[in-house]
């Protein structure tokens, strides 16, 4: 699968996913999902769109730290935003070793 829309797919699957961890915090306004939507997309499109000269799962991984910063400094929760960025970074690298080409 060509890693543009592996990268499209996996941003909106993580995106959706982080939408309804925020979601299970009580209720949330539209800004709030907004945020969780887009920093996990990213997460997802540039995870698996980097091309460092190390694993796939690596490259994932800084990914999801770089892009769940700000947002962890702002919301001052950093376990579970840096924590799921690693996560979904770490899956984005798997997804691009098995399907992409």
């Amino acid at each position: 699968m060509n890693r543009i829309w592996l990268g499209l797919i996996l941003g909106v699957v993580f995106g959706l996913a982080d939408m309804f961890m925020t979601m299970r915090h009580g209720d949330q306004p539209a800004t709030a999902l907004l945020q969780a939507f887009t920093s996990r997309f990213a997460v997802g499109f540039l995870g698996s769109n980097l091309s460092f000269p190390w694993h796939p799962v690596l490259s994932g991984i800084l990914a999801g730290v770089l892009i769940s910063l700000p947002d962890a400094f702002g919301l001052k929760s950093y376990g579970g935003i840096i924590g799921s960025g690693v996560v979904f970074g770490a899956l984005a690298g798997v997804a691009v070793k098995l399907w992409a080409r």
